[in-house]
């Protein structure tokens, strides 16, 4: 974790609403993985006292740029629109736990609800540039919502669905899951709260729709990984980024916690922001 003062590149609205942002921080470029976020201080102190949450949406080592992507919902977002090329914020980073690829996965999918396409745009760079296939699932409620395809790799084979039916499969996202469940060796999520709850439902279902036997106990196989160790979220089908507010992104206000299924509330900016869906109380309130 490192506090930088990080310099504007450049900023483009890529969407309605929706902005694009560069910065040069390269001593938050080295080092930061994909689900890693970070924390950024508004300049104008009339009001706005609390840093903002953004995923590290691109990051590049070699020229030390880093990319957030954001959707303008009040006067802290609205602030950073105004920012020109040159401007410097202080930037928090990288933080909490990032996605867990097991290094024997070939086929990565990964699904994606509006605005969450920040949560896993990196990890589609670092399975790429790892040789692994990759098909990426978004879901907007319109056609003028949908992420730009020029924005991803070539590599990508890029599939969407709409609310509306304006482009795309007519519906949600989650229902181009089962198509692709088959081919995944694991999956990777970032959206709204009721998609990933569906998409934690398919998860536990998953084995019996895919006909898997439960085999006997091999040798060795009675080692059981903690939960919430980077060995057990590799072993999970599903990883989710969850979105929450937050007050301090270090662990220590307790406003960013969700339900976990044994022990104490998760804290998205400490044991997260990414976890195995199998962790999430998915029923219980946050």
């Amino acid at each position: 974790m490192r506090l930088v003062a990080a310099e504007l590149v450049e900023s483009r609205e890529i969407l309605p609403r929706q902005w694009l942002q560069a910065y040069h921080a390269p001593d938050l470029a080295s080092g930061s993985r994909a689900g890693q976020f970070v924390h950024v201080r508004p300049g104008d102190y009339s009001g706005l006292i609390l840093r903002r949450p953004f995923s590290l949406n691109t990051v590049d080592p070699a020229t030390g740029i880093v990319t957030i992507h954001f959707r303008t919902v009040g006067r802290g977002t609205d602030w950073f629109t105004h920012l020109r090329p040159g401007d410097t914020v202080d930037m928090l980073g990288p933080l909490g736990r990032p996605f867990e690829v097991d290094p024997r996965s070939r086929h990565l999918l990964l699904i994606a609800g509006g605005l969450g396409i920040a949560g896993v745009r990196m990890l589609a760079d670092e399975a790429v540039r790892e040789g692994r296939k990759v098909v990426l699932l978004f879901g907007a409620a319109s056609a003028a919502e949908v992420y730009p395809s020029s924005l991803l790799p070539d590599e990508v084979e890029y599939i969407v669905a709409t609310d509306d039916g304006s482009l795309g499969h007519p519906g949600y996202v989650t229902d181009l899951v089962t198509e692709y469940e088959a081919w995944a060796d694991q999956a990777f999520a970032c959206g709204p709260g009721p998609m990933l709850a569906v998409l934690a439902r398919l998860a536990v279902g998953r084995r019996e729709r895919l006909g898997v036997a439960k085999l006997g106990r091999k040798k060795g196989g009675g080692r059981v990984d903690p939960p919430g160790s980077p060995a057990a979220r590799r072993k999970s089908f599903l990883q989710v980024a969850m979105e929450q507010n937050m007050g301090c992104a270090v662990g220590a206000c307790l406003g960013c916690v969700v339900m976990g299924v044994t022990g104490p509330p998760l804290r998205v900016c400490r044991e997260g922001p990414v976890f195995a869906s199998d962790e999430i109380d998915w029923e219980g309130g946050w």
